[in-house]
């Protein structure tokens, strides 16, 4: 055996011969060191921007109600508002226009609209759960040759609201198939002929989607690239201002939290291998959930998912085979007894592990909720048997049949424990039906469960083979149907794009359950996006996340 035994525990580190060969992966050190830590919030300025919130939330509360306003410029407005974030301040009087409007919906009303308009009102519609039939794009094709007519490609704001519009397509919805595929094409030929603000916000778009990005970046961008129909009404603006102010101060005060409980529990000195990303882990959470009333279920969150980052990197870049089935087994357990058997250097993350759990069950038993935290739990125990199972791949050599790869690779992509334990601290929504919903496995949350596991892949599997990894999708694909490198990762990608439309359909009205619950697993796969799309942006998070933290954290909004 690799690791030394002394009076019957095992000792992981020796200054003898036996020490193990360890699967380094010398990970990048954090690029924000301790910069977030000496934040100190200012509760007056907190309670400053929410009172000078009002006014303007009352004035846009009479234009979103206003019986007045035409249609076109009232689902205009809307969509302004939704864009930046601000929608769960108005959902009841929101989602009282758009039931109107949806009942008195008729195709013959969207003949006469210009591309731009129509594809606003559709955007509208199907983001806040309305399916609004993609008929409405008929008019944009040529019924003799079945192509899209040629006048839309020199209309390149109605291409950017149609590109837009095709994110939001179920399955069957092959005008949008075909719009997605034309409108990318052409608004890429085009961007760098393009000047001024049309010229960012198709960048932006093309970069990424409106619809598969971070919501609270998304609102950023919108406000910075989109100022024209942001201003269109004063109080719109102010309210977009003081509401990214409020926010930040209180997200900043969040990340000093978890900053801080991350420093004080010495996961960087008695687990150095680690990746050390606390701002990153942050920001994935805040990716599912930014409304104020979630400020303990992101601390809660943000600290369970770096437990996982402990246990993923133990598992993958530092134990022996032996060790990680000797942690796999007292994580099994979960009994403090269990400390004894496994290595010394991962006994502080058992004991904090073990504790924090504990303390959250005591917490949340008070108000009846304790299952949540159980579920969460399960999860984790549930995620270590996975990792397992990749270890003893990997330790023999063995490549798995992609149906195989697949059944694992669900549960080691973490989404299952991340999504859970979001629920923690959600409050009563989170009933014991919401609970029984999320344990039935939902063909909404296998959809978000897949982009999870498969972009990750897509965009990770060359790190993880150079590092003698074998449980890849990608090599899985190659091995079970004998194709091409290429062809695996075009099958893992069209795989993954149907994958959104079943998000899509789950999110669009009768929903089975409220789109409080199912947000966090739309934001989820979001933040995947986010991540994996252009890069391993977490375990390299010198890009995107870098940026994103930068944006969100660094430069305030000026008022």
């Amino acid at each position: 055996m690799a690791a030394v035994e002394t009076n019957g525990t095992i000792q992981a580190k020796t200054n003898t011969t036996a020490e193990p060969v360890r699967p380094l992966a010398n990970f990048p050190p954090s690029v924000w060191g301790d910069r977030f830590l000496s934040f100190t919030l200012d509760n007056s300025g907190l309670e400053g921007y929410a009172r000078a919130m009002e006014e303007p939330k009352e004035d846009l509360r009479r234009l979103i109600t206003d019986a007045t306003m035409e249609s076109n410029k009232k689902l205009s407005l809307i969509y302004s508002v939704h864009r930046l974030g601000l929608t769960y301040l108005f959902l009841q009087e929101i989602e009282a226009q758009l039931d109107k409007l949806f009942k008195e919906f008729n195709l013959q009303d969207y003949v006469d609209l210009d591309l731009y308009t129509l594809s606003i009102n559709f955007q509208v519609f199907r983001h806040l759960g309305y399916k609004i039939p993609c008929d409405v794009f008929n008019k944009i094709k040529d019924s003799n040759s079945g192509t899209f007519k040629e006048d839309i490609s020199t209309d390149v704001k109605g291409m950017l609201g149609l590109y837009e519009s095709a994110q939001l397509r179920v399955r069957g919805e092959s005008i949008l198939d075909e719009a997605s595929a034309f409108t990318e094409a052409k608004l890429k030929s085009l961007v760098n002929t393009l000047e001024g603000n049309l010229a960012k916000q198709v960048m932006q778009s093309l970069r990424r989607p409106f619809h598969q990005g971070m919501p609270m970046v998304e609102a950023r961008l919108y406000f910075s690239n989109y100022d024209e129909d942001c201003s269109t009404h004063e109080s719109l603006l102010k309210l977009a201002k003081l509401h990214f102010n409020y926010l930040e101060l209180q997200q900043k005060e969040e990340l000093r939290i978890v900053s801080k409980w991350w420093k004080d529990m010495r996961f960087q000195e008695t687990t150095p291998y680690i990746r050390d990303r606390v701002p990153e882990i942050y920001l994935w959470i805040l990716g599912l959930y930014f409304e104020p009333r979630y400020s303990l279920a992101r601390i809660i969150a943000t600290k369970i998912t770096l437990f996982l980052v402990v246990l993923d990197d133990t598992y993958d870049a530092y134990a022996t085979i032996e060790e990680i089935r000797l942690l796999t087994d007292a994580i099994n357990r979960w009994d403090m007894s269990a400390i004894e058997q496994i290595p010394e250097y991962i006994r502080p993350f058992y004991k904090i592990l073990l504790d924090e759990y504990a303390e959250l069950e005591k917490q949340l038993a008070i108000e009846g909720r304790a299952n949540s935290v159980i579920a969460s739990k399960e999860a984790f125990q549930d995620i270590a048997r996975g990792y397992l199972e990749e270890a003893e791949w990997t330790n023999s050599g063995y490549v798995a049949s992609f149906p195989e790869y697949m059944k694992n690779g669900l549960i080691t992509s973490a989404y299952n424990v991340i999504s859970k334990s979001a629920l923690v601290g959600m409050g009563e929504i989170v009933s014991e039906n919401a609970l029984a919903w999320y344990e039935s496995h939902p063909k909404t949350l296998q959809a978000s469960e897949l982009i999870s596991r498969l972009q990750d892949d897509v965009m990770t599997y060359q790190f993880e083979r150079e590092r003698g990894q074998s449980a890849t999708g990608v090599d899985a694909y190659i091995k079970t149907y004998g194709v091409s490198e290429k062809e695996a990762i075009d099958e893992l990608k069209i795989m993954i794009e149907n994958a959104w439309k079943d998000i899509n359909e789950g999110c669009l009205k009768p929903r089975e359950v409220s789109m409080d619950l199912l947000a966090p697993i739309l934001n989820l796969a979001r933040m995947i996006d986010v991540v994996y799309r252009y890069d391993d942006g977490f375990t390299f998070p010198g890009k995107t996340m870098k940026e994103y933290i930068t944006l969100l954290f660094v430069g305030s909004v000026s008022m």
